[in-house]
């Protein structure tokens, strides 16, 4: 769902000079007081025009619902067909998916994203990058 992130809550990605990398930020973070052992924690990702997330993975204890806030996000998960969420359109994410397309769905608006993970807690690293 997310370009890679780690570290406390509020913490942010920014994307490098000349890259349409997502912005990230980890914006909730608690853990579940009926599951021992889990978190929730709310992510919020923001595409510039054109911009997008590298594909990636998450791990294997994290179910993951995203919702989008704004614009349109196209997304491609496993070997399903790429599909866009618009405004409003949600969609999930299981444990061991494959993100291999998460992107700004238009070259001249701007999308966001909210990524609500359902993690161990112990967690703290919650996108690897695909290896090539």
């Amino acid at each position: 769902v997310t370009a890679a992130l780690a570290g406390p809550a509020g913490a942010t990605q920014a994307p490098r000079t000349g890259e349409k990398a997502a912005k990230v930020a980890l914006v909730y973070e608690h853990e579940l007081p009926n599951v021992a052992g889990k978190s929730i924690k709310g992510i919020l990702v923001e595409y510039g025009p054109g911009g997008y997330s590298p594909a990636h993975t998450h791990p294997s204890s994290a179910f993951i619902y995203a919702t989008v806030l704004e614009g349109s996000i196209r997304s491609q998960v496993n070997d399903d067909p790429a599909k866009v969420y618009k405004a409003g359109e949600s969609f999930s994410e299981m444990p061991g998916d494959r993100h291999s397309v998460s992107e700004n769905g238009s070259k001249t608006k701007p999308a966001k994203l909210l990524a609500v993970f359902v993690v161990d807690t112990a967690q703290k690293e919650l996108t690897y990058p695909v290896k090539k």
